[in-house]
Protein backbone atom coordinates (compact mmCIF):
# COMPACT_ATOMS: atom_id res chain seq x y z
CA UNK A 1 0.00 0.00 0.00
CA UNK A 2 0.96 3.25 -0.88
CA UNK A 3 2.30 6.46 0.85
CA UNK A 4 -0.92 8.20 -0.41
CA UNK A 5 -3.23 5.52 0.71
CA UNK A 6 -1.51 5.57 4.19
CA UNK A 7 -2.77 8.74 4.67
CA UNK A 8 -6.01 9.42 3.03
CA UNK A 9 -6.68 5.91 5.77
CA UNK A 10 -5.53 7.71 8.55
CA UNK A 11 -7.56 11.01 7.48
CA UNK A 12 -10.36 8.43 7.04
CA UNK A 13 -10.15 6.95 10.71
CA UNK A 14 -9.68 10.61 12.64
CA UNK A 15 -12.74 12.03 10.61
CA UNK A 16 -14.72 9.21 11.35
CA UNK A 17 -14.05 9.37 15.33
CA UNK A 18 -14.91 12.76 14.61
CA UNK A 19 -18.24 12.39 13.15
CA UNK A 20 -18.81 9.97 15.95
CA UNK A 21 -17.82 12.45 18.41
CA UNK A 22 -20.08 14.67 17.17
CA UNK A 23 -22.96 11.94 16.79
CA UNK A 24 -22.34 11.67 20.56
CA UNK A 25 -22.49 15.41 21.46
CA UNK A 26 -25.67 16.73 19.45
CA UNK A 27 -28.00 13.45 18.79
CA UNK A 28 -27.65 11.35 21.35
CA UNK A 29 -28.18 13.45 24.05
CA UNK A 30 -31.36 14.41 22.08
CA UNK A 31 -32.58 10.91 23.28
CA UNK A 32 -31.54 11.49 27.07
CA UNK A 33 -32.62 15.35 27.13
CA UNK A 34 -36.15 14.80 28.54
CA UNK A 35 -34.53 12.31 31.06
CA UNK A 36 -32.02 14.44 32.23
CA UNK A 37 -33.88 18.03 31.99
CA UNK A 38 -36.91 15.75 33.83
CA UNK A 39 -34.69 14.67 36.69
CA UNK A 40 -35.26 11.11 36.27
CA UNK A 41 -31.94 10.53 35.66
CA UNK A 42 -28.37 12.35 36.74
CA UNK A 43 -26.06 13.10 33.46
CA UNK A 44 -23.81 10.86 35.02
CA UNK A 45 -26.59 7.46 34.95
CA UNK A 46 -27.89 8.94 31.58
CA UNK A 47 -24.69 9.18 30.49
CA UNK A 48 -23.61 5.41 31.40
CA UNK A 49 -27.00 4.35 30.27
CA UNK A 50 -26.49 5.94 26.77
CA UNK A 51 -22.89 4.41 26.73
CA UNK A 52 -24.55 1.11 26.95
CA UNK A 53 -27.62 0.78 24.65
CA UNK A 54 -26.23 3.04 22.01
CA UNK A 55 -22.73 0.90 21.87
CA UNK A 56 -24.75 -2.02 21.78
CA UNK A 57 -26.89 -0.92 18.84
CA UNK A 58 -24.28 0.07 17.05
CA UNK A 59 -22.17 -2.74 17.45
CA UNK A 60 -24.98 -5.59 16.83
CA UNK A 61 -27.14 -3.86 14.47
CA UNK A 62 -24.67 -1.22 12.91
CA UNK A 63 -22.89 -3.29 10.54
CA UNK A 64 -26.09 -3.83 8.32
CA UNK A 65 -27.43 -0.39 7.97
CA UNK A 66 -24.09 1.06 7.60
CA UNK A 67 -24.11 -0.51 4.43
CA UNK A 68 -26.74 1.81 3.48
CA UNK A 69 -25.56 5.11 4.01
CA UNK A 70 -24.90 6.45 0.78
CA UNK A 71 -28.93 5.96 0.64
CA UNK A 72 -28.67 6.42 -3.39
CA UNK A 73 -28.20 10.30 -2.48
CA UNK A 74 -25.48 10.85 -5.62
CA UNK A 75 -24.83 8.49 -8.43
CA UNK A 76 -21.62 7.00 -8.27
CA UNK A 77 -22.06 5.70 -11.71
CA UNK A 78 -21.24 9.41 -12.50
CA UNK A 79 -17.84 8.59 -10.81
CA UNK A 80 -16.62 5.31 -12.82
CA UNK A 81 -16.41 7.23 -16.35
CA UNK A 82 -13.76 9.58 -14.37
CA UNK A 83 -9.90 9.73 -14.52
CA UNK A 84 -8.95 8.55 -10.98
CA UNK A 85 -12.90 8.53 -9.76
CA UNK A 86 -12.27 6.65 -6.65
CA UNK A 87 -9.78 8.95 -5.69
CA UNK A 88 -12.47 12.13 -5.74
CA UNK A 89 -15.27 9.29 -3.88
CA UNK A 90 -12.52 8.99 -1.20
CA UNK A 91 -11.71 12.47 -1.10
CA UNK A 92 -15.37 13.39 -1.13
CA UNK A 93 -16.61 11.19 1.53
CA UNK A 94 -13.38 12.46 3.86
CA UNK A 95 -15.24 15.74 3.00
CA UNK A 96 -18.43 15.23 3.98
CA UNK A 97 -17.31 13.29 7.41
CA UNK A 98 -15.38 16.26 7.92
CA UNK A 99 -18.14 18.89 6.69
CA UNK A 100 -20.86 17.05 8.57
CA UNK A 101 -18.75 16.80 11.87
CA UNK A 102 -17.61 20.21 11.64
CA UNK A 103 -21.33 21.66 11.57
CA UNK A 104 -22.20 19.18 14.28
CA UNK A 105 -20.00 21.08 16.88
CA UNK A 106 -21.31 24.30 16.23
CA UNK A 107 -24.61 23.59 16.25
CA UNK A 108 -23.69 21.45 19.81
CA UNK A 109 -21.81 24.53 21.20
CA UNK A 110 -25.03 26.46 20.91
CA UNK A 111 -26.88 23.70 22.01
CA UNK A 112 -28.88 23.43 18.83
CA UNK A 113 -30.53 20.04 18.56
CA UNK A 114 -30.11 18.99 14.44
CA UNK A 115 -30.32 16.15 12.52
CA UNK A 116 -26.84 14.28 11.79
CA UNK A 117 -28.48 12.17 9.41
CA UNK A 118 -29.55 15.55 7.87
CA UNK A 119 -25.67 16.82 8.32
CA UNK A 120 -23.97 13.73 6.16
CA UNK A 121 -26.77 14.02 3.27
CA UNK A 122 -26.43 18.03 2.85
CA UNK A 123 -22.59 17.07 2.92
CA UNK A 124 -22.82 14.47 0.30
CA UNK A 125 -25.28 16.23 -1.49
CA UNK A 126 -22.68 19.00 -1.86
CA UNK A 127 -19.58 16.20 -3.03
CA UNK A 128 -22.16 15.15 -5.36
CA UNK A 129 -23.26 18.76 -7.01
CA UNK A 130 -18.75 19.36 -7.18
CA UNK A 131 -18.13 16.11 -8.52
CA UNK A 132 -21.17 15.22 -11.15
CA UNK A 133 -23.25 18.70 -11.54
CA UNK A 134 -26.59 19.27 -10.39
CA UNK A 135 -28.04 16.03 -12.18
CA UNK A 136 -25.73 13.70 -10.14
CA UNK A 137 -27.94 13.96 -7.30
CA UNK A 138 -30.86 12.39 -6.75
CA UNK A 139 -33.34 15.12 -6.06
CA UNK A 140 -36.25 12.84 -5.24
CA UNK A 141 -34.67 11.66 -2.19
CA UNK A 142 -33.31 14.77 -0.91
CA UNK A 143 -36.97 15.64 -0.90
CA UNK A 144 -38.18 13.23 0.75
CA UNK A 145 -35.29 13.52 3.54
CA UNK A 146 -36.91 16.79 3.80
CA UNK A 147 -40.54 16.49 3.88
CA UNK A 148 -39.02 14.79 7.70
CA UNK A 149 -38.91 18.27 8.94
CA UNK A 150 -42.03 18.73 8.93
CA UNK A 151 -43.57 15.29 9.33
CA UNK A 152 -41.31 14.25 12.21
CA UNK A 153 -42.09 17.46 14.80
CA UNK A 154 -46.03 17.31 13.67
CA UNK A 155 -46.52 13.48 14.53
CA UNK A 156 -44.42 13.32 17.67
CA UNK A 157 -45.94 16.74 18.68
CA UNK A 158 -49.15 15.94 18.79
CA UNK A 159 -49.28 12.43 19.78
CA UNK A 160 -47.18 14.11 22.65
CA UNK A 161 -49.77 16.30 22.93
CA UNK A 162 -52.56 13.65 23.23
CA UNK A 163 -50.43 11.42 25.06
CA UNK A 164 -50.27 14.36 28.23
CA UNK A 165 -53.62 15.08 27.95
CA UNK A 166 -55.16 11.31 28.54
CA UNK A 167 -53.10 11.26 31.81
CA UNK A 168 -54.24 14.47 33.01
CA UNK A 169 -57.49 13.00 32.99
CA UNK A 170 -56.94 9.60 33.56
CA UNK A 171 -54.49 10.38 36.66
CA UNK A 172 -53.53 14.06 37.68
CA UNK A 173 -57.34 15.36 37.45
CA UNK A 174 -58.46 12.32 40.00
CA UNK A 175 -59.65 13.23 43.48
CA UNK A 176 -57.01 10.52 44.47
CA UNK A 177 -53.62 10.58 41.91
CA UNK A 178 -51.93 8.16 43.78
CA UNK A 179 -54.52 5.68 43.64
CA UNK A 180 -55.62 6.42 40.14
CA UNK A 181 -51.76 6.37 39.07
CA UNK A 182 -51.77 2.39 40.86
CA UNK A 183 -54.41 1.06 39.07
CA UNK A 184 -53.21 2.38 35.48
CA UNK A 185 -49.55 1.67 35.72
CA UNK A 186 -49.68 -1.89 34.56
CA UNK A 187 -51.39 -1.16 31.45
CA UNK A 188 -49.11 2.02 30.53
CA UNK A 189 -46.31 -0.21 31.31
CA UNK A 190 -47.61 -3.03 29.09
CA UNK A 191 -48.35 -0.41 25.80
CA UNK A 192 -45.23 1.05 26.14
CA UNK A 193 -43.00 -2.20 26.46
CA UNK A 194 -45.18 -3.72 23.55
CA UNK A 195 -44.56 -0.18 21.60
CA UNK A 196 -41.02 -0.44 21.99
CA UNK A 197 -40.22 -3.65 21.00
CA UNK A 198 -41.98 -3.03 17.64
CA UNK A 199 -39.65 -0.32 17.85
CA UNK A 200 -37.18 -2.47 18.21
CA UNK A 201 -37.91 -5.01 15.42
CA UNK A 202 -39.11 -3.02 12.99
CA UNK A 203 -36.45 -0.20 13.34
CA UNK A 204 -33.56 -1.17 15.74
CA UNK A 205 -33.29 -4.91 14.39
CA UNK A 206 -34.75 -4.92 10.86
CA UNK A 207 -31.55 -5.94 9.41
CA UNK A 208 -31.79 -9.37 11.85
CA UNK A 209 -34.58 -10.67 9.08
CA UNK A 210 -32.24 -10.69 6.70
CA UNK A 211 -29.91 -12.81 8.42
CA UNK A 212 -29.39 -16.12 5.71
CA UNK A 213 -30.75 -18.07 8.84
CA UNK A 214 -34.31 -17.40 7.54
CA UNK A 215 -33.81 -18.47 4.60
CA UNK A 216 -31.86 -21.69 4.87
CA UNK A 217 -33.49 -22.75 8.03
CA UNK A 218 -37.01 -21.89 7.34
CA UNK A 219 -37.04 -20.92 3.41
CA UNK A 220 -38.24 -17.42 4.15
CA UNK A 221 -36.40 -14.76 2.20
CA UNK A 222 -37.17 -10.99 3.72
CA UNK A 223 -38.92 -8.51 1.73
CA UNK A 224 -40.75 -6.25 4.47
CA UNK A 225 -40.76 -6.28 8.14
CA UNK A 226 -44.36 -6.47 7.97
CA UNK A 227 -44.57 -9.92 6.30
CA UNK A 228 -46.30 -12.50 8.01
CA UNK A 229 -42.92 -13.95 9.93
CA UNK A 230 -41.10 -11.17 11.07
CA UNK A 231 -44.67 -9.30 12.01
CA UNK A 232 -45.86 -12.45 13.95
CA UNK A 233 -42.99 -13.26 15.94
CA UNK A 234 -42.31 -9.22 16.62
CA UNK A 235 -45.76 -9.14 17.75
CA UNK A 236 -46.35 -12.52 19.99
CA UNK A 237 -42.58 -11.49 21.63
CA UNK A 238 -43.71 -7.89 22.62
CA UNK A 239 -46.95 -9.03 23.52
CA UNK A 240 -45.52 -11.49 25.75
CA UNK A 241 -43.07 -9.03 27.23
CA UNK A 242 -45.70 -6.50 28.16
CA UNK A 243 -48.00 -8.90 30.05
CA UNK A 244 -44.23 -9.57 32.02
CA UNK A 245 -43.62 -6.10 32.70
CA UNK A 246 -47.49 -5.28 33.39
CA UNK A 247 -47.49 -8.06 35.75
CA UNK A 248 -44.33 -6.31 37.46
CA UNK A 249 -45.05 -3.10 37.75
CA UNK A 250 -48.46 -4.17 39.17
CA UNK A 251 -46.65 -5.87 41.96
CA UNK A 252 -44.02 -3.28 42.57
CA UNK A 253 -46.68 -0.29 42.77
CA UNK A 254 -49.66 -2.12 45.00
CA UNK A 255 -47.27 -1.34 48.18
CA UNK A 256 -47.38 2.28 47.29
CA UNK A 257 -49.37 3.74 50.07
CA UNK A 258 -52.09 6.05 49.16
CA UNK A 259 -53.39 9.55 51.21
CA UNK A 260 -56.99 9.91 51.41
CA UNK A 261 -56.80 13.66 51.64
CA UNK A 262 -54.72 14.52 48.42
CA UNK A 263 -55.84 16.84 46.48
CA UNK A 264 -55.68 17.40 42.25
CA UNK A 265 -52.05 19.22 42.93
CA UNK A 266 -51.52 19.47 39.00
CA UNK A 267 -55.20 20.19 38.03
CA UNK A 268 -54.17 23.36 40.66
CA UNK A 269 -51.37 24.53 38.81
CA UNK A 270 -53.70 24.87 35.80
CA UNK A 271 -56.10 26.41 37.96
CA UNK A 272 -53.65 29.42 38.65
CA UNK A 273 -52.26 29.73 35.53
CA UNK A 274 -55.74 30.31 33.98
CA UNK A 275 -56.29 32.57 36.83
CA UNK A 276 -53.23 34.19 36.59
CA UNK A 277 -54.63 34.98 33.11
CA UNK A 278 -58.05 35.92 33.87
CA UNK A 279 -56.24 38.80 36.47
CA UNK A 280 -53.96 40.07 32.99
CA UNK A 281 -57.03 40.60 30.92
CA UNK A 282 -59.27 42.02 33.89
CA UNK A 283 -56.65 44.50 34.85
CA UNK A 284 -56.36 45.87 31.14
CA UNK A 285 -60.22 45.71 30.93
CA UNK A 286 -60.22 48.52 33.92
CA UNK A 287 -57.53 50.09 32.86
CA UNK A 288 -58.77 50.63 29.35
CA UNK A 289 -62.23 51.65 30.93
CA UNK A 290 -64.30 54.29 32.86
CA UNK A 291 -67.39 54.62 35.00
CA UNK A 292 -69.55 51.55 35.99
CA UNK A 293 -67.75 48.74 33.10
CA UNK A 294 -64.35 50.03 35.24
CA UNK A 295 -65.76 49.15 38.84
CA UNK A 296 -67.35 45.82 37.89
CA UNK A 297 -64.34 45.19 36.16
CA UNK A 298 -62.28 46.10 39.53
CA UNK A 299 -64.54 44.17 41.48
CA UNK A 300 -64.24 40.84 39.18
CA UNK A 301 -60.70 41.39 39.38
CA UNK A 302 -60.56 41.67 43.33
CA UNK A 303 -62.68 38.19 43.70
CA UNK A 304 -60.27 36.22 41.18
CA UNK A 305 -57.14 37.32 42.85
CA UNK A 306 -58.97 36.12 46.06
CA UNK A 307 -59.39 32.56 44.35
CA UNK A 308 -55.78 32.57 42.98
CA UNK A 309 -54.59 33.29 46.62
CA UNK A 310 -56.58 30.37 47.53
CA UNK A 311 -55.31 28.26 45.05
CA UNK A 312 -51.79 28.70 45.81
CA UNK A 313 -52.17 28.02 49.36
CA UNK A 314 -54.06 24.89 48.45
CA UNK A 315 -51.08 24.03 46.61
CA UNK A 316 -48.66 24.20 48.66
CA UNK A 317 -50.41 22.78 51.92
CA UNK A 318 -52.07 19.78 50.50
CA UNK A 319 -51.07 16.89 48.31
CA UNK A 320 -47.64 17.48 47.34
CA UNK A 321 -46.13 14.19 48.54
CA UNK A 322 -48.73 12.34 46.66
CA UNK A 323 -48.15 14.06 43.60
CA UNK A 324 -44.22 13.37 44.00
CA UNK A 325 -45.49 9.74 44.07
CA UNK A 326 -47.03 9.64 41.23
CA UNK A 327 -44.38 11.27 39.28
CA UNK A 328 -41.66 8.69 41.03
CA UNK A 329 -43.74 5.87 38.77
CA UNK A 330 -43.31 7.58 35.60
CA UNK A 331 -39.05 7.71 36.51
CA UNK A 332 -38.81 4.38 35.61
CA UNK A 333 -41.13 4.21 33.04
CA UNK A 334 -38.81 7.45 31.36
CA UNK A 335 -35.44 5.47 31.94
CA UNK A 336 -37.16 2.16 29.87
CA UNK A 337 -38.29 4.05 27.29
CA UNK A 338 -34.58 6.45 27.13
CA UNK A 339 -33.07 3.13 26.81
CA UNK A 340 -35.00 1.82 24.05
CA UNK A 341 -34.72 5.10 21.71
CA UNK A 342 -30.74 5.05 22.59
CA UNK A 343 -30.28 1.25 21.24
CA UNK A 344 -32.51 2.33 17.99
CA UNK A 345 -30.70 5.40 17.63
CA UNK A 346 -27.28 3.53 18.09
CA UNK A 347 -28.56 0.87 15.51
CA UNK A 348 -29.23 2.95 12.80
CA UNK A 349 -27.12 6.44 13.65
CA UNK A 350 -23.69 5.03 13.82
CA UNK A 351 -24.13 4.64 10.13
CA UNK A 352 -23.65 8.36 9.36
CA UNK A 353 -19.89 7.91 11.07
CA UNK A 354 -18.93 4.88 10.38
CA UNK A 355 -20.94 4.27 6.55
CA UNK A 356 -18.76 6.79 4.99
CA UNK A 357 -15.39 5.52 6.64
CA UNK A 358 -16.20 1.98 5.86
CA UNK A 359 -16.98 2.76 1.76
CA UNK A 360 -13.36 4.85 2.10
CA UNK A 361 -11.97 1.38 3.82
CA UNK A 362 -13.83 -0.85 0.75
CA UNK A 363 -12.00 1.57 -2.03
CA UNK A 364 -8.77 1.61 -0.91
CA UNK A 365 -8.65 -1.77 -0.31
CA UNK A 366 -10.25 -2.71 -3.79
CA UNK A 367 -7.57 -0.81 -5.66
CA UNK A 368 -4.22 -0.87 -3.50
CA UNK A 369 -1.77 -0.21 -5.98
CA UNK A 370 -4.29 0.69 -8.81
CA UNK A 371 -3.86 4.43 -7.07
CA UNK A 372 -7.68 4.79 -7.00
CA UNK A 373 -8.44 4.70 -11.09
CA UNK A 374 -11.72 2.44 -10.60
CA UNK A 375 -14.57 2.69 -8.33
CA UNK A 376 -15.34 -1.02 -7.02
CA UNK A 377 -19.07 -2.19 -7.52
CA UNK A 378 -18.62 -3.82 -4.33
CA UNK A 379 -20.87 -2.81 -1.60
CA UNK A 380 -19.52 -1.15 1.75
CA UNK A 381 -17.86 -4.12 3.96
CA UNK A 382 -17.83 -2.78 7.25
CA UNK A 383 -15.36 -4.55 10.00
CA UNK A 384 -15.67 -5.03 13.78
CA UNK A 385 -13.07 -2.61 14.68
CA UNK A 386 -14.86 0.59 12.62
CA UNK A 387 -17.90 0.07 14.97
CA UNK A 388 -15.70 0.00 17.90
CA UNK A 389 -14.47 3.38 16.77
CA UNK A 390 -17.68 4.38 16.27
CA UNK A 391 -19.30 3.18 19.52
CA UNK A 392 -16.25 4.63 21.37
CA UNK A 393 -16.74 8.25 19.64
CA UNK A 394 -20.59 7.88 20.02
CA UNK A 395 -19.84 7.56 24.03
CA UNK A 396 -17.52 9.75 24.45
CA UNK A 397 -18.74 12.36 22.53
CA UNK A 398 -22.33 12.24 24.87
CA UNK A 399 -19.86 12.17 28.04
CA UNK A 400 -17.49 14.92 27.08
CA UNK A 401 -20.33 17.59 25.15
CA UNK A 402 -23.58 15.92 25.49
CA UNK A 403 -24.90 18.51 28.35
CA UNK A 404 -25.16 21.47 26.12
CA UNK A 405 -27.88 20.05 23.91
CA UNK A 406 -29.12 18.08 27.12
CA UNK A 407 -30.09 21.78 28.57
CA UNK A 408 -31.82 22.98 25.77
CA UNK A 409 -33.86 19.33 25.17
CA UNK A 410 -34.32 19.06 28.55
CA UNK A 411 -34.82 22.73 30.12
CA UNK A 412 -34.88 25.70 27.70
CA UNK A 413 -37.96 24.44 25.88
CA UNK A 414 -40.39 23.88 28.16
CA UNK A 415 -40.24 22.54 31.63
CA UNK A 416 -40.46 19.07 32.33
CA UNK A 417 -41.66 16.67 34.91
CA UNK A 418 -40.60 12.60 34.83
CA UNK A 419 -44.43 12.09 33.67
CA UNK A 420 -44.08 14.96 31.31
CA UNK A 421 -40.76 13.90 30.19
CA UNK A 422 -42.24 10.26 29.98
CA UNK A 423 -44.73 11.53 27.44
CA UNK A 424 -42.61 12.70 24.98
CA UNK A 425 -40.17 10.00 24.87
CA UNK A 426 -43.44 7.78 24.84
CA UNK A 427 -44.32 10.13 21.66
CA UNK A 428 -41.12 9.91 19.98
CA UNK A 429 -40.99 6.29 20.58
CA UNK A 430 -44.74 5.93 18.66
CA UNK A 431 -43.74 8.59 15.63
CA UNK A 432 -40.72 5.98 14.97
CA UNK A 433 -43.20 3.11 15.19
CA UNK A 434 -45.56 4.85 12.92
CA UNK A 435 -42.84 5.87 10.64
CA UNK A 436 -41.48 2.23 9.83
CA UNK A 437 -44.72 0.81 9.60
CA UNK A 438 -46.09 3.45 6.59
CA UNK A 439 -41.80 4.11 5.26
CA UNK A 440 -42.40 7.40 6.18
CA UNK A 441 -39.10 9.66 6.08
CA UNK A 442 -38.75 11.20 9.72
CA UNK A 443 -35.45 12.27 12.08
CA UNK A 444 -35.21 10.94 15.49
CA UNK A 445 -34.07 14.53 16.66
CA UNK A 446 -36.91 16.12 15.23
CA UNK A 447 -39.26 13.79 16.63
CA UNK A 448 -38.07 14.31 20.22
CA UNK A 449 -37.83 18.06 20.01
CA UNK A 450 -41.38 17.82 18.26
CA UNK A 451 -42.51 15.71 21.30
CA UNK A 452 -40.97 17.75 24.06
CA UNK A 453 -43.00 20.98 22.01
CA UNK A 454 -46.14 19.07 22.04
CA UNK A 455 -45.97 18.55 25.61
CA UNK A 456 -45.61 22.08 26.63
CA UNK A 457 -48.57 22.90 24.13
CA UNK A 458 -50.78 20.78 26.42
CA UNK A 459 -50.07 23.33 29.01
CA UNK A 460 -50.26 26.11 26.65
CA UNK A 461 -48.05 28.53 24.33
CA UNK A 462 -47.15 30.39 27.27
CA UNK A 463 -45.02 27.02 29.20
CA UNK A 464 -42.87 27.24 25.76
CA UNK A 465 -39.84 29.31 25.53
CA UNK A 466 -40.70 30.77 21.98
CA UNK A 467 -36.91 32.28 21.40
CA UNK A 468 -35.39 28.73 21.60
CA UNK A 469 -38.11 26.75 19.71
CA UNK A 470 -37.23 29.61 16.90
CA UNK A 471 -33.59 29.03 16.81
CA UNK A 472 -33.72 25.03 16.57
CA UNK A 473 -36.03 25.54 13.61
CA UNK A 474 -33.62 27.69 12.00
CA UNK A 475 -30.64 25.66 12.82
CA UNK A 476 -33.19 22.33 11.41
CA UNK A 477 -34.00 24.74 7.95
CA UNK A 478 -29.78 25.46 7.44
CA UNK A 479 -28.09 21.77 8.50
CA UNK A 480 -28.47 20.35 4.68
CA UNK A 481 -27.11 23.98 3.26
CA UNK A 482 -24.08 24.35 5.98
CA UNK A 483 -23.01 20.54 5.25
CA UNK A 484 -23.52 20.77 1.29
CA UNK A 485 -21.19 23.98 1.90
CA UNK A 486 -18.55 22.94 4.15
CA UNK A 487 -18.27 19.79 2.13
CA UNK A 488 -17.61 21.71 -1.24
CA UNK A 489 -14.90 23.68 0.65
CA UNK A 490 -13.28 20.98 2.53
CA UNK A 491 -13.25 18.75 -0.67
CA UNK A 492 -11.67 21.34 -2.87
CA UNK A 493 -9.19 21.97 -0.08
CA UNK A 494 -8.40 17.73 -0.37
CA UNK A 495 -8.84 17.83 -3.97
CA UNK A 496 -5.71 20.37 -4.36
CA UNK A 497 -3.58 18.42 -1.96
CA UNK A 498 -4.24 15.17 -3.65
CA UNK A 499 -4.98 15.49 -6.90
Amino acid sequence: MGTEAVILIVLALLFGFYMAWNIGANDVANAMGTSVGSGALTLTAAVILAAIMEFAGAFIVGPHVSETVRKGIVDLDLLRGMDRGALLLVLGMLAALLAAGAWLQLASYYGWPVSTTHSIVGAIVGFGVVVGGIEAVKWAKVGTIAMSWVISPTLSGVIAFVIFRFLLAVIFYKPNPVLAAKKATPYIVFAVLVAMMLVLAFKGLKPFWKYPFWEDVFGYKFKSHLDTVPLTISLITAGLIGVIGAFVSYRLVRNIEEEPGTTKTLENMYIRRSLSKAIMHLRRIRNTTTGQVRDNADCVLQDTQKLLHDARISTRTRGVSGYHQVERIFVFLQIISAGFVAFAHGANDVANAIGPLSAIMEVVDTTKEAMFWVVPETKSHVSVWLLLLGGAGIVIGLATWGWRVIQTIGKRITELTPSRGFCAEFAAALTILIASVYSLPVSTTHTLVGAVLGVGLARGVGALNLTTVRDIIISWVITLPAGAGLAILFFYGLKAVFV
